[in-house]
């Protein structure tokens, strides 16, 4: 699990693997990740944008940026939570994922809120990255 707080937005994120969607024969290995979101800050706040960086074992990296999370930009109240499941694919036995999303409050102002590094890996996988 990772966790990681940006002027009061708290981001938790927690992965598993997905072995019924995975051909590790073919190098595909799918993953869940859940993500929750909680405003502790005194201000409302709405998700516009997010920007991950996957990272998998053969150091390739890709980004992905778009509009919002599964199809939503949701506000967020204080001491109001949300949360999503999405799913990413590797083509290596694991990876990691880490972000931004940005982050709109009420007076117009905006901040990057950090998603911190989380694992993705198979069960074949130590807790290091490293492979049995």
């Amino acid at each position: 699990m990772s966790e990681a707080v940006t002027e009061g937005i708290r981001i938790t994120v927690q992965s598993k693997y997905l072995p019924q969607q995975s051909t590790p024969e073919n190098a595909r290995f799918v993953f869940a990740y859940t993500v929750k979101i909680t405003n502790e800050s005194s201000d409302k706040v709405q998700l516009r944008t997010r920007h991950w960086v996957i990272t998998d074992a053969s150091n390739k990296v890709e980004e992905v940026r778009g509009e919002g999370v599964v199809g939503k930009k949701p506000i967020l109240a204080p001491n109001d939570s949300f949360e999503y499941t999405s799913g990413c694919s590797l083509k290596t036995p694991w990876g990691t994922m880490q972000g931004t999303y940005r982050m709109h409050r009420g007076d117009g102002s905006s901040f990057e809120a950090e998603i911190a590094p989380f694992l993705l890996a198979t069960p074949s996988v130590e807790p290091s990255g490293e492979p049995n």
